[in-house]
């Protein structure tokens, strides 16, 4: 069993299950639970994501937080959807659920960790190690923006291709 973390109220453990009400109402929490989704998939999201913790108050056993880690096991981890619930934030519970997902990704010697912050959350990040990647931007895949492809001849191969002089001869790279 992965290492805890803890206090005299809460307690961070990496799970690979939990109580899909206690995880749907964190999501809510943080403003990602959309119409359509299905709870019932809650468990294998757990299950797939490489790392899970969840922040637990130890008098009722209820999910007071989470956070997650995506990651191929080996050079790279991406920490997503850390949130804590309205009534528990500034006690210390998104540091610990931040700090116990570090401690495995580095134990790990996984080195290369990022995220995307959320407006106004750039400070706690900071002072637990993040920094701000200059000249990167963060995109996020949008089908609806995607152009239709109303040209056939518009693949990446003839975008790359170039006519050489009269003779018409194709070179590609």
């Amino acid at each position: 069993m992965a290492k805890e973390i803890h206090d005299e109220v809460f307690r961070v453990e990496m799970v690979k299950s939990w109580q899909e009400d206690h995880i749907e109402e964190l999501y809510r929490a943080g403003g990602w639970w959309e119409m359509g989704m299905d709870k019932r998939r809650i468990d294998e999201l757990i299950q797939r994501s490489f790392l899970f913790a969840v922040a637990i108050d130890i008098s009722t056993r209820k999910a007071i937080g989470m956070g997650r880690v995506i990651s191929d096991g080996v050079s790279d981890a991406y920490f997503q959807d850390l949130v804590v619930l309205p009534e528990c934030r500034g006690k210390g519970v998104g540091k610990m659920i931040l700090e116990a997902l570090l401690g495995e990704c580095l134990a790990r010697k996984i080195s290369w960790i990022a995220l995307i912050a959320e407006p106004k959350t750039g400070d706690f990040y900071s002072a637990l190690g993040f920094r701000p990647m200059v000249g990167y931007a963060p995109m996020l895949y949008a089908a609806k923006a995607m152009p239709s492809s109303s040209r056939a001849d518009e693949s990446p191969a003839s975008e790359s291709s170039e006519k050489s002089g009269s003779s018409g001869e194709i070179k590609r790279c």
